[in-house]
């Protein structure tokens, strides 16, 4: 395997993962929509006591931005990763900075996880548990920093490889 590819290897495979979860989700929507809908519905009608009127449709959202999201934010991650590669970046910041951008595929997990949770805890709780946001703050955060990582050593020529 090309040396500037191991360096990236692990933050590129978790990046893959993220597409394939988006691309899957898609695929589950043209094969199953209705099954989808039927699990939010079923899920709404036994738990009538937390849910309104817009619930149904709201959660049906999730799962759609948990697709747009993870097909995404691979697209993009996949370009980072590249510019990771071919920057000045000193090795254990490549291998660092492209981790770091490859757990960004999991916010797309925070809107399945408000899709999976809503049906029975209702939308506010989905919104709030545990998961969710831990999910939300990981990816996010690590997107973000993976990205500062990546402009510092592009813009402002620091953690650069040393020479011998």
């Amino acid at each position: 395997m090309n040396n500037s590819v191991k360096t990236v290897r692990i933050g590129l495979f978790l990046v893959m993962l993220t597409l394939m979860f988006g691309i899957g989700l898609g695929i589950s929507f043209g094969i199953s929509e209705d099954s989808i809908k039927s699990y939010i519905s079923e899920g709404v009608a036994s738990h009538a006591e937390v849910h309104d009127d817009k619930s149904n449709n709201k959660i049906w959202r999730y799962v759609q931005r948990s697709h747009f999201h993870a097909t995404g934010i691979a697209a993009f991650s996949i370009g980072l990763i590249l510019l990771i590669m071919a920057s000045s970046l000193n090795r254990k910041l490549k291998t660092a900075s492209s981790i770091l951008v490859g757990l960004g595929g999991l916010y797309p997990l925070s809107w399945f996880t408000m899709f999976i949770l809503a049906p029975t805890i209702g939308r506010s709780a989905a919104h709030h548990h545990i998961i969710t946001e831990t999910f939300t703050y990981i990816g996010v955060g690590s997107l973000l920093l993976g990205i500062a990582i990546l402009c510092a050593n592009l813009f402002l020529n620091m953690f650069q490889e040393v020479s011998t």
